[in-house]
């Protein structure tokens, strides 16, 4: 590596043969450092140095995917090696960072004392949003919280024709399942010009008139070096160039004219996603709907009289089930991710502030609280008296439901846990993000078998799957697009297969008399897989046809109709004897969690913008 010397002794010379007024704003566009990477740290040391040596650049840009893992560690190493540059520098969160966030995405805001920025530069406003979806696989996604920021932050501009620069981790299209929630509102503005990263390369494009240039990946991947984006923005023009390091020279790629583009009075029309299923099919109907202003992360739960729900504000919440309206609030000191569940007046649920809470279901008062050593993301089940609840300290626990006083402590899980657990004839079944999957004897908590699969990257974890069990066997789905079935009792493979055709991924459930798991594919199918046979048996196939699909939520049937979840707020209803839609219906555009059904002709769905809905149906032909 160059010493800093010799590097600031090279930007002397290319000084010589480059241009640049003195009112010119110049700063480095760094993104996707992925640290965690072999090759990370060391890439993005060479980059501090480089741009600590250039005297012309005023300030940094990070646009997200800080990290390969999101890990406390991983973030931690990212904010040690940032410390080290000499020139402010502002920070966003992408996929990789929020996705498998052992804090519940807690640790990047306080590490770094935030997930969105705004600045003023040379005349220009820089905003800058963090992108999800936070913990769960799916499109990317604009956090609720973080649009309602960028509503104040444009809504309290002093002066509103200020030119603004946009900052996310993705490209502002379709592939962020609420791009047009941001556009809409910058559109109303002077916004000249969206800076991203998430494609590790260089790329000039326009979304609905926007320029827009995505970023390198800061990491050398083929190459013998590593690099980043000088951005000039002089004489109305933004300059774009590469920096390779240990080289010399930058190498100009694209170049964009900066200018108010008067979004205000554009009457073309760019695609938004349509809603129009919801009047297609009359044996559905909204009954209420309740809007968050933060993400719902997580499933919900219900009583006789409410419906209980969870946010990243940290709000643990009931909504009255006749109308929706909020009668009881309790607040906890992180994001949740964890679906409660309820036991009589008992209502349990996770946070990622460390603690497992037991409120009064009725009242919403806390009853006790205990606090493990790290987030609590998994969601909690309830048999008998007892809790049983993974969390991200490497520990599984179960604690009695009226005290919390803890009964049993497994504390040997090399990952963190996220998923609702599996009881089935006295043992109980959980993942993690670190490729294994336990099970635990439910009255001692002692280990009966455990079960690896092979992977070298924890992405292909049996984590956010819901078990399920029937006939002797325990069956998991994972991003490895694996179907694993095991022998109950002893961890013994019966069958494991990767079908080209049958591509699954973390979304499953359990038919109602037990002889079908069904799986949801990436290809937007539903599959019945055989329970009873001895190898992967497809018995059965819904009519139904979803395009791309990846959302983890668990599938459900209730009284004969099998209610499946999409990563785009469609929720359908399929008749289970016949595989026919009996209806659909779009409450957003953003995943949505597991279905719960709620009465014989009522269901509640949840999508992770906030919104909760109370669809009533009809099951006639």
């Amino acid at each position: 590596m160059k010493s800093s010397n010799c590097i600031f002794l090279g930007w002397l010379f290319i000084l010589l043969f480059h241009s640049a007024s003195a009112q010119s704003l110049k700063f480095a566009f760094i993104s996707d450092t992925h640290i965690g990477n072999p090759t990370a740290a060391e890439d993005l040391r060479r980059t501090v140095l480089d741009v600590n040596a250039n005297p012309l650049l005023e300030f940094a840009v990070i646009t997200g995917d800080v990290t390969e893992f999101g890990s406390d560690e991983e973030l931690k190493l990212a904010k040690q090696i940032l410390d080290s540059l000499s020139k402010p520098w502002y920070i966003i969160a992408g996929n990789h960072d929020s996705n498998w966030s052992e804090s519940g995405s807690n640790s990047f805001r306080r590490v770094f004392g935030g997930e969105t920025f705004s600045l003023v530069k040379g005349g220009y406003l820089f905003v800058g949003t963090s992108s999800g979806p936070n913990m769960r696989m799916g499109p990317g996604q604009i956090p609720r919280e973080n649009i309602v920021w960028l509503d104040s932050v444009l809504s309290n501009m002093r002066d509103p024709g200020m030119p603004i620069i946009y900052l996310n981790h993705y490209p502002q299209d379709s592939a962020q399942n609420n791009w047009y929630e941001a556009l809409d509102r910058l559109k109303k503005t002077n916004v000249q010009l969206v800076l991203c990263g998430h494609g590790h390369s260089n790329k000039r494009f326009s979304v609905e008139g926007i320029p827009s240039v995505m970023g390198r990946s800061n990491l050398r991947a083929k190459d013998s070096v590593g690099g980043y984006t000088i951005v000039t923005i002089a004489n109305s023009k933004a300059i774009f160039e590469e920096r390779k390091l240990g080289l010399d020279g930058l190498r100009k790629w694209a170049e964009v004219d900066m200018f108010n583009h008067q979004f205000t009075k554009d009457t073309t029309k760019y695609f938004r996603p349509s809603f129009a299923v919801n009047e297609k099919f009359n044996k559905v109907k909204l009954l209420w709907e309740y809007q968050d202003q933060s993400d719902i992360g997580a499933g919900t739960a219900s009583s006789k009289k409410f419906v209980f729900a969870t946010d990243t504000k940290g709000l643990v919440y009931a909504l009255n089930k006749n109308d929706g309206k909020r009668a009881w609030m309790f607040k906890t000191g992180g994001k949740i991710y964890s679906t409660p569940a309820v036991e009589g007046d008992y209502l349990t649920v996770g946070s990622s502030d460390n603690f497992i809470y037991c409120l009064s279901a009725s009242s919403g008062k806390l009853i006790w609280k205990y606090e493990a050593l790290k987030p609590v993301l998994g969601s909690p089940v309830i048999k008998g008296n007892q809790v049983f609840v993974g969390s991200s300290d490497g520990h599984f626990r179960s604690l009695d439901l009226k005290s919390g006083k803890l009964l049993w402590d497994f504390d040997d899980v090399k990952g963190f846990v996220v998923t609702k657990p599996l009881i089935y004839e006295g043992i109980i079944y959980f993942g993690c993000w670190a490729n294994d999957f336990y099970a635990l004897d439910i009255k001692n908590g002692k280990l009966i078998w455990k079960w690896n699969n092979g992977a070298l990257n924890r992405m292909f974890s049996p984590a956010a799957c819901y078990p399920v069990a029937a006939k002797g066997k325990v069956f998991i789905v994972a991003p490895d697009r694996y179907m694993t079935a095991f022998n109950a009792k002893t961890g013994e493979v019966i069958w494991r297969k990767q079908m080209k055709d049958v591509r699954v991924r973390e979304s499953m459930g359990l038919s109602e008399d037990s002889s079908l798991v069904y799986v949801k594919t990436m290809d937007g199918e539903l599959y019945g897989i055989s329970t009873a046979a001895s190898d992967m048996d497809l018995a059965w196939k819904a009519s139904l046809k979803l395009p791309y699909e990846l959302t983890p939520s668990t599938l459900i049937e209730n009284n004969g109709v099998v209610f499946i979840p999409s990563h785009s707020g469609l929720a359908s209803a399929i008749d289970r004897s016949s595989g026919k839609v009996l209806w659909q219906y779009k409450t957003s555009n953003c995943l949505m969690n597991p279905i719960m059904p709620l009465d014989k002709n009522k269901v509640i769905v949840s999508t992770m913008d906030g919104k909760i809905a109370c669809l009533e149906y009809s099951y006639s032909n």
